[in-house]
């Protein structure tokens, strides 16, 4: 099983941060005070790869890997952006910009106001993320034992907390309310996935826009409601509204706390694993993930590609291009034409109201009348009455090869007249045409080395004549 990419520190590093005190505020090793400012150099140049982080403080325990907080500056998209990181040894666990970036130029500054407010700042005071928490008696920043990065009150009552703002990770002990999520952002794509907490089920997406499909999901027994999940000593554990225990999703082996460290959501496979540090090998290793197949995977392959029953990657070859078959073109008067394509499935699943159709045809014709509709899903099941059913999808991805008899129709819209090279839907097609070859290849070889090895046979046989005879 692979485990959680852990954050990549390339180019220069900062380990030397420049500390500035206000209001003669007072720093320890454990915390940051009211009136205390922190600041960050970031290049005058953009140095593509470059992070500077300067380490603010850790949880004070001696075992590795302990929690630490950061100021970070990054290099982004052509810009340097400026944020407060959690991290548990190399892995980050938590970051101030996960889901809106601050940029800034110049410096990086972290202040807790004397008002009690923590801010993040750019050049001439510019706040670009705060907590707002002024006036509610802030006394200091500190970083707990569980990760928990806090702002508390002269009391250690908690104001603020990071764990309130969960990100793509779950750490051990953390809990979560149904209707909240993690998010996970690719560098590369704008898709991306969460992780969702509902009151039947916990579950993975893949989201484009405001398109939305699951691709994993789990559900409590006897159709039990979820009132929150909670990251314990031997897995993830799911609970309801009187606090009762309902299941859990169990971490493997004997893994217990405190080995077992984090739940994490993949930012660029989709991934979702419970994670534990091994000490001999120092780094995290995964004791559950929730897909163990490459083909179930929503991004296996890229869009328009099917991930084969040998989990390589094959292409539709389309005689049109992929970016002449979005849904925009469609609706903009486009004539289109539903393609099916045989052999295969897709691993994402529409969770609106299945429509029940008749026929495959009536299917087709639903995706070819709604001009955002990109592919549809047809099943039946001649064994059961009104098991016809047809699936609309704005996307066309999580496309993986299955084995035949599955009752499954799964049809792309193309621009019409559109051909597919290898013969009317068939990725089976295409795969029995290499098997054959392959095959052929194989008999040819076999009856050559055969012939080969009765020429040389009767070579050696007049030889041994000829030799007789003289």
């Amino acid at each position: 099983m692979k485990k959680p990419k852990t954050p990549q520190i390339i180019s220069s590093v900062y380990s030397v941060l420049l500390v500035l005190l206000v209001n003669h505020g007072r720093c320890d090793l454990g915390s940051i005070h009211v009136g205390h400012k922190l600041s960050l150099a970031v290049p005058s140049e953009y140095s593509d790869g470059f992070v500077g982080r300067a380490f603010l403080m850790d949880d004070g325990t001696p075992a590795e890997p302990n929690f630490r907080a950061a100021l970070s500056a990054e290099a982004n998209k052509g810009r340097y952006s400026c944020s407060l990181e959690v991290f548990l040894g190399e892995f980050r666990v938590w970051n101030s910009g996960h889901y809106s970036q601050f940029y800034t130029t110049d410096s990086c500054v972290l202040e807790l106001s004397g008002d009690g407010d923590l801010l993040l700042m750019g050049p001439k005071d510019r706040v670009g993320w705060r907590t707002g928490t002024s006036g509610q008696g802030v006394e200091r920043l500190q970083i707990l034992k569980t990760g928990n990065l806090v702002l508390v009150d002269a009391l250690n009552q908690i104001k603020w907390q990071s764990f309130n703002f969960p990100t793509d990770v779950i750490l051990w002990g953390q809990r979560l309310d149904v209707s909240t999520r993690l998010t996970s952002f690719s560098r590369n794509s704008s898709l991306f996935y969460t992780f969702e907490i509902q009151h039947k089920k916990i579950a993975l997406y893949l989201n484009s826009g405001k398109l939305k499909y699951s691709y994993w999901e789990f559900k409590p027994p006897k159709n039990q409601n979820v009132s929150f999940i909670e990251l314990g000593s031997e897995g993830l554990v799911l609970f309801d509204d009187e606090h009762n225990r309902i299941t859990q999703i169990p971490s493997l082996g004997s893994v217990k706390s405190p080995s077992l460290r984090l739940l994490a959501l993949g930012n660029e496979t989709g991934y979702l694993g419970l994670y534990f540090y091994s000490p001999k090998r120092k780094e995290f290793e995964a004791s559950f993930q929730a897909i163990n197949s490459t083909c179930d995977l929503p991004l296996a392959c890229k869009p328009y590609g099917i991930c084969t029953l040998s989990n390589a990657c094959s292409c539709i070859q389309l005689t049109t291009k992929e970016k002449d078959m979005d849904s925009t073109r469609f609706c903009n008067g486009a004539q289109a034409e539903m393609l099916e394509l045989n052999g295969v499935n897709t691993v994402l699943r529409d969770d609106a109201p299945k429509r029940v159709i008749v026929s495959k045809t009536a299917c087709a014709n639903l995706c070819l009348d709604d001009c955002k509709c990109v592919a549809a899903l047809y099943s039946s099941d001649n064994r059961a009455e009104n098991s016809r059913q047809c699936s609309l999808y704005g996307l066309v991805a999580g496309i993986k090869q299955v084995e035949s008899g599955t009752g499954v129709s799964y049809m792309i819209k193309v621009p019409k007249g559109t051909r597919y090279d290898h013969g009317k839907g068939s990725v089976r097609k295409w795969v029995l045409i290499v098997v054959g070859i392959v095959d052929g290849l194989v008999v040819i070889l076999i009856l050559g080395g055969i012939s080969y090895h009765l020429i040389q046979k009767r070579r050696k046989k007049l030889s041994g004549t000829n030799n007789n005879n003289t």
